[in-house]
């Protein structure tokens, strides 16, 4: 029984990044042979173990066979005989496919060393076109590694165009596009996942909403970038650069996704795109099972960034009712959210990246200035529920217009 660590942890340790989690490979060993050991099992498709002490993950050396359709479809064989190359085969890329011995001997059968140092993301070998999934995670590593200088093979980028033009792509299921896309959310370089997606033409599979706004013209005065495509790749970019938070990120992705359903004739403007928007990330939430957390977020940038843009010039009483519709007076962190996704639509315009963006601050001040208003024990006397309520948003407004009159600075 011979034991290597796999993966990812070869692949960090070898770019001098951090490694998170090990995994490991045991080639010439039976499942009993682990479990009289103390390891536990909690594979269900295949044997993978736990370590009785590490609670690291110990995976039998295994093939796999297609036998349908997706990335469901594979019939998997784990045996002594089977090699710790021919374990590294079935691996999507070559920099996933090498391994250490115990004793730090490198095993890298498929040129994995070699593809990390020229920035190459590259398949392992023929079989990667049987895994639609691997079209996503491709994807994904490309949203990891693009501040990196990689870039994907020219062969392997045809290979998953041509998997898609197969219909693998469509066999795709929801919860399994959402699990890689948020992974790739939380990425360096998400919109490099994007990129990828389309430049594969999956794009128009698993995101059909966002592939149709390629090509759609905006009116080059506010973007100079024109095509709306390009704008929520520079808002997605933009996004990464002021937040960490995969939601943020996920509703600057997808605030423009009305504007693809504009009529043409109606070009370059696009009236009613943010309510059209709502409704599409709705749709798309529910295909793909998006958290609600996600998804609520992300409503509330389509519907209402623009008036977010317009913040100041609103009246007072917009300003409130924006704060109300945000639910911002219960829930100032998602708001704070909000704004954030605001922003990264605005800096995601050719040449707007460093502007500043003082509608943020203006409405952080109105909701700070909303939520300290209260009411003492005269004016709520006499006064039942609804009426404290009316009386309550009255003089938030009376205190919002106040603000609004004060000369700036």
């Amino acid at each position: 029984m011979q034991t290597y660590l796999v993966g990812g942890a070869v692949r960090d340790a070898l770019l001098g990044l951090p490694v998170r989690e090990r995994d490991w490979v045991v080639v010439g060993a039976r499942p009993e042979d682990l479990a009289r050991d103390g390891y536990r099992l909690v594979g269900r498709d295949f044997p993978v173990f736990l370590h009785p002490t590490t609670h690291e993950e110990y995976a039998l050396a295994r093939t796999e066979r297609k036998t349908g359709p997706g990335y469901r479809g594979f019939e998997t064989r784990h045996s002594p005989d089977v090699s710790l190359a021919d374990d590294l085969r079935r691996r999507d890329l070559t920099i996933n496919a090498m391994a250490r011995g115990l004793d730090g001997a490198l095993i890298d059968p498929y040129g994995g060393a070699r593809d990390l140092e020229a920035r190459v993301l590259r398949h392992v070998s023929a079989a990667f076109a049987e895994d639609p999934v691997r079209i996503l995670r491709v994807a994904r590593f490309a949203a990891r590694f693009a501040p990196l200088g990689f870039r994907v093979a020219p062969e392997t980028m045809a290979l998953m165009r041509g998997m898609v033009a197969a219909g693998e792509a469509a066999a795709l299921v929801p919860e399994r596009v959402w699990q890689e896309t948020a992974k790739a959310l939380a990425e360096p370089a998400p919109e490099a996942f994007l990129a990828v997606l389309r430049d594969a033409t999956a794009l128009a599979v698993v995101f059909p909403e966002l592939d149709r706004l390629y090509g759609v013209p905006q009116p080059p005065l506010w973007h100079p970038e024109i095509d709306t495509g390009v704008h929520v790749g520079l808002a997605l970019a933009a996004a990464a650069r002021l937040t960490p938070l995969p939601r943020v990120r996920f509703a600057a992705l997808v605030h423009d996704l009305g504007k693809g359903t504009t009529p043409p004739a109606e070009w370059p403007k696009h009236l009613g795109h943010e309510e059209r928007g709502a409704g599409l990330i709705a749709a798309l939430a529910e295909r793909l099972r998006v958290p609600n957390e996600f998804r609520e977020l992300a409503v509330l940038v389509a519907r209402y960034h623009g008036l977010s843009h317009r913040a100041l010039e609103l009246r007072a009483a917009t300003v409130l009712e924006l704060l109300e519709h945000c639910d911002a007076l219960r829930r100032p962190e998602r708001f704070a959210e909000f704004l954030l996704a605001c922003e990264a639509d605005m800096r995601g315009r050719t040449g707007f990246q460093d502007r500043d963006y003082p509608q943020a601050a203006v409405l952080g001040r109105a909701l700070a200035l909303a939520r300290a208003v209260e009411l003492d024990a005269d004016e709520r006397a006499g006064l039942d529920g609804a009426a404290i309520g009316a009386r309550l948003r009255d003089k938030r407004l009376r205190a919002l217009s106040a603000l609004r009159a004060a000369p700036a600075g």
